[in-house]
């Protein structure tokens, strides 16, 4: 039974599951969007919201702290100087995790992770055609060569 074991394993050593979820902490907070699997997305909104709640705490031992996890400056002057700030009234809840489809390779589960108060949805960049617009488009370009 796996009474208070929290957190996925995500068939990984904890050496290679630290340094996953440190490189998509810091992907996420240079990108403030990234799309990734289902079950890292759900897994990565732990440690993104725990990076913002000591963004908001803003003393000297929580920027400490945020370093030790993601060891980049950069990442953390961001975190703290703004990010964090726009989440001042918010109580939790830093990170949106909307459905995204399946990856074509081995069809996994995709999400989009994204900070919560961007305003932009998380929409798909190119826009599929209906069948019926194809053909409409094939048969004027037909009947314009002919």
């Amino acid at each position: 039974m796996r009474h208070l074991n929290q957190g996925r394993k995500l068939n990984r050593t904890s050496a290679h599951r630290k340094a996953l979820f440190r490189n998509l902490v810091l992907a996420l907070v240079k990108h403030e969007r990234i799309k990734t699997t289902d079950a890292k997305a759900k897994e990565l909104r732990r440690y993104a919201d725990r990076m913002v709640t000591l963004g908001k705490r803003g003393d000297l031992t929580s920027r400490r702290l945020a370093f030790s996890f993601m060891q980049s400056r950069d990442a953390v002057k961001r975190v703290f100087d703004e990010i964090a700030p726009r989440f001042k009234e918010r109580n939790g809840g830093y990170t949106r995790i909307v459905k995204f489809g399946f990856r074509r390779g081995d069809a996994a589960r995709l999400s989009i992770v994204e900070f919560s108060d961007r305003s932009e949805q998380a929409t798909t960049t190119k826009t599929r055609k209906r069948r019926s617009q194809r053909e409409d488009e094939n048969q004027s370009r037909r009947a314009r060569s002919a």
